[in-house]
């Protein structure tokens, strides 16, 4: 698959290492189009259906060998039991964000920036893996909602909304997340991206309950800055909250122990509340490359 798409977060040339590597779904799903993906739907299990295209890296056994001798081409059968992933790129807007931008009109370096780098490099590897994605872009309403699709335009339209993202000062996401809820209907895959540095984490939470109930798989991506977790050295620091909660000047020495007592309880209660909800956890440091943590990320789900 390829796509018109200009954003300056999708490096295909970067990608191309990763070209043999598909996302997976952990559980049976549900989606329009014949696929890879086993479905909950029921009837005629193993049935031949029609013919797709193969691609690099799939199981050569699903290869029709008397149709490539004929035609020259290799195509895999499908049947009937097997739809494609139907996934939505849930991406946090709140201000908190934009921290480790280098200046305030200026996200590089930031967690926003890291996010738009790898939901971009996202939605390339699932639509070129014959699956759909979509795009939904929270603050405390839904900024912005793409139904889940596959074609080049649909997806270079995601990685622009996603290149164009300014995060607002806004604290509550559960609002939005309700809402996605109400206006996505089908089943599928939904990864949340975000710092969960919010008010609302209980009620977020809650709303991210509605997906599992509706037994859609939610995988959770909690990006961290590595100066999140340590203060920054020094004697003497103003902290400006980015989410309008005013300013504060302290040394780091007075603090830090607290500080990170509290972070770390944080840290934990998004873990414990993604796991108890039965969605996948997985902690992301904006340290690491962002091409690193997704190869790793698509190895563990292949399992």
């Amino acid at each position: 698959m390829s796509t018109d798409s200009k954003s300056p977060f999708l490096e295909l040339k970067a990608l191309a290492a990763l070209e043999h590597m598909r996302f997976s779904t952990r559980q049976r799903i549900e989606g329009a189009y014949s696929g890879r993906h086993q479905s909950r739907q029921k009837g005629g299990a193993g049935e031949f259906t029609d013919y797709r295209e193969y691609s690099d890296g799939e199981d050569l056994r699903r290869l029709d060998w008397k149709v490539m001798a004929r035609t020259g081409k290799a195509y895999v059968r499908l049947f009937q039991d097997e739809k494609n992933l139907l996934c939505t790129l849930a991406i946090d807007a709140s201000a908190s964000m934009k921290f480790g931008a280098q200046s305030s009109s200026d996200l590089r370096g930031s967690k926003m920036e890291y996010a738009q780098y790898l939901s971009s490099a996202l939605s390339h590897v699932i639509c070129r893996g014959q699956d759909q994605v979509g795009l939904a872009i929270l603050t405390d309403r839904l900024q912005e909602y793409l139904l889940p699709g596959s074609t080049p335009g649909h997806v270079a339209h995601i990685q622009q909304l996603i290149s164009e993202i300014q995060p607002v000062p806004e604290t509550r996401m559960s609002g939005a997340m309700q809402q996605l809820f109400e206006q996505s209907k089908s089943r599928g895959v939904l990864m949340l991206m975000s710092d969960f540095l919010v008010e609302d984490l209980d009620e977020l939470f809650a709303a991210v309950r509605l997906f599992r109930h509706r037994q859609s798989e939610v995988i959770i991506l909690h990006l961290i800055h590595p100066d999140e977790e340590r203060l920054p050295a020094g004697t003497a620091y103003r902290f400006e909250g980015l989410e309008n909660e005013g300013s504060v000047d302290c040394s780091p020495a007075e603090i830090q122990s607290l500080y990170q007592q509290r972070f770390q309880a944080h840290t934990d209660s998004v873990r414990t509340l993604s796991l108890t909800n039965g969605c996948d956890y997985l902690r992301i440091s904006t340290a690491i490359p962002y091409l690193q943590t997704l190869g790793e990320f698509l190895v563990e789900r292949e399992g």
